[in-house]
């Protein structure tokens, strides 16, 4: 008889560790959820469904302006970011290895590895003097903090797609007597360009729930909509601040869904 191979499933209580570890991961975003369409005033007690808080949030200026702000400065950031990425990415793949590689990957990935607070201190003191000098108080310096923060977020998925690439179609170019640029245009990127959106869409993701970078580094009056939601809970908590979170978890799981399945192998 064949013995079976190990499995970490057969292990005595793996069903009820598992089945615990969800439970605490989405349980409070389900009741989050729930409660959203909760029809009172309270965040505790259900009084019947409505829609009435995703009215209220809909027909808020400060929601409106909190919204368009933050998406223009996550299409900025994610575009930004998705292309000093590509550019990233492709000076570190396509040729041969050289000394330092290392060292590149690990600067490339710092944001990473370092406490996001350290980084959003660091660009405050940074920003600050620029501020000071100029006089300038405009979105640039949020754009600016969410693109060198995403980069890495930007760089992994298109560093693994052209890890993954197969070469014979750029060296057939090549020896078809493609200019590098006609190569690059014509065949790697193409290739490349699901790489690309999952970095994009990773990094529009980033930008947008960011909280802490945003906090150290905005002006007055530039409150992004997860830092106005962190504003309302100092204040008079509603079923609204749920509504709002309702409607960014399901942008990110559907923009995270189809970052799951451009990055996907295929067989």
């Amino acid at each position: 008889m064949a013995e079976r191979s190990f499995s970490v499933s057969r292990l005595p209580g793996f069903a009820t560790i598992a089945l615990a570890v969800f439970l605490c991961l989405y349980l409070p975003i389900i009741t989050l959820v729930v409660y959203s369409f909760n029809g009172g005033p309270s965040i505790a007690v259900w009084e019947g469904i409505s829609l009435r808080w995703y009215h209220v949030a809909w027909e808020n200026d400060a929601v409106q302006s909190a919204t368009v702000r933050s998406l223009i400065i996550a299409c900025a950031a994610s575009a930004i970011s998705t292309t000093l990425a590509t550019m990233a990415a492709l000076g570190t793949t396509r040729r041969a290895e050289f000394k330092g590689q290392t060292f590149i990957y690990v600067m490339i990935n710092q944001p990473l590895m370092v406490p996001e607070i350290v980084t959003a201190v660091a660009l405050l003191i940074f920003f600050a003097s620029i501020k000071v000098a100029t006089g300038y108080q405009g979105l640039g310096y949020l754009i600016a903090a969410h693109s060198a923060f995403c980069i890495p977020f930007a760089y992994l998925p298109i560093r693994a797609r052209l890890e993954g690439m197969d070469m014979t179609l750029e060296t057939a170019a090549a020896d078809l007597y493609a200019t590098p640029w006609q190569t690059f245009r014509h065949v790697t990127l193409p290739l490349l360009a699901p790489g690309i959106a999952a970095g994009a869409m990773l990094a529009f993701v980033i930008s947008l729930d960011d909280v802490v970078i945003t906090e150290f580094v905005k002006s007055g009056g530039q409150d992004t909509l997860p830092t106005y939601m962190l504003g309302q809970l100092r204040r008079a908590v509603t079923p609204e601040v749920n509504a709002i979170s309702t409607v960014l978890l399901a942008l990110t799981v559907v923009l995270l869904t189809a970052f799951f399945l451009l990055t996907r192998k295929r067989n």
